[in-house]
């Protein structure tokens, strides 16, 4: 896993993520990218929003959007399968092309600095810092810096004019 290198900066691109492979991936690859990062699982009440966040991925990449997903088992074991699982799954279940990477925790001890990070810049209803549910998702703009975190219940395509507004 990675760190972050220096926490007084003021965005995301000093961190380092595995992709679904197990390829480090630094986050400064999305620089100048607009970023929808999501804490996904393919067994969740909240999984047809995959649906939703391909839809965003295809119909704004080509403006320098991207949506970033890591899968996570923390919330009621709704991701319990490995990478080559979770893969098959969005491959043939939602079509993806959206970046996948490893599964991580979001919250606790072993959490994912990224998300540490994101947590702190964007807390939740009443300063809560935690990710409650999986599919909470994180919108950063094109400078890396945490703009807004959304509700697992906010569907993608609601979201959408608040990434026009960035791109």
């Amino acid at each position: 896993m990675s760190d972050h290198a220096n926490d007084s900066s003021n965005n995301i691109y000093s961190f380092e993520c595995d992709d679904i492979k197990g390829n480090p991936v630094s986050m400064s690859d999305y620089k100048d990218k607009v970023l929808l990062i999501v804490n996904t699982a393919s067994k969740c009440g909240f999984t047809p929003q995959y649906k939703g966040l391909e839809n965003l991925q295809k119909e704004y990449a080509d403006k320098g959007f991207s949506v970033l997903g890591f899968p996570c088992n923390q919330f009621g074991k709704q991701e319990p399968g490995d990478a080559e699982a979770i893969q098959s799954f969005c491959d043939l279940t939602y079509q993806t092309s959206f970046p996948l990477f490893k599964k991580v925790e979001v919250n606790g001890d072993n959490a994912l600095p990224l998300y540490d990070y994101m947590k702190e810049q964007a807390p939740g209803i009443l300063g809560s810092k935690g990710v409650k549910w999986n599919f909470t998702k994180f919108l950063i703009n094109r400078n890396g810096e945490v703009i807004k975190r959304f509700a697992p219940k906010d569907k993608p395509e609601n979201i959408a004019s608040k990434i026009e507004e960035l791109l």
